[in-house]
């Protein structure tokens, strides 16, 4: 379990970085300047949630937490990923609207994620 989350971790941090990259040198002048703040948010969370789910996969390789719910955590993160900062990337370089009904799922998704993380914590 640990290692699937820090592979996950690992992916999604080079994917952050790389998107954030081509944000950064591809897309300025090529989309609104609100597009762009709305992709570099999606960076952002990427980014965070990236390091969350190398935390949990470092906290499952130590035994240091409760599994269930840190596994549980480390899924709702990267749904999270997806649902939320893919979201944001797709509405900034498309501009299809209706794609920020998505976010929020993803949004919740961290939600759930954290408080998970915290409950495995707290049953060790």
């Amino acid at each position: 379990m640990a290692r699937i989350f820090i592979i996950l971790g690992s992916i999604n941090l080079f994917l952050s970085v790389a998107l954030g990259a081509f944000g950064a040198h591809g897309l300025e002048g090529k989309i609104t300047d609100h597009l762009l703040e709305v992709y570099k948010t999606g960076v952002h969370y990427h980014m965070i949630h990236g390091l969350g789910l190398l935390g949990i996969g470092i906290l499952g390789e130590r035994g240091i937490a409760g599994m269930k719910q840190l596994k549980l955590a480390g899924w709702f993160m990267q749904a999270g990923i997806i649902f939320f900062a893919f979201s944001l990337y797709i509405l900034a370089l498309t501009g299809i609207g209706w794609l920020g009904a998505i976010t929020p799922i993803g949004g919740v998704c961290f939600l759930i994620g954290w408080a998970l993380l915290a409950l495995a914590a707290a049953k060790k």
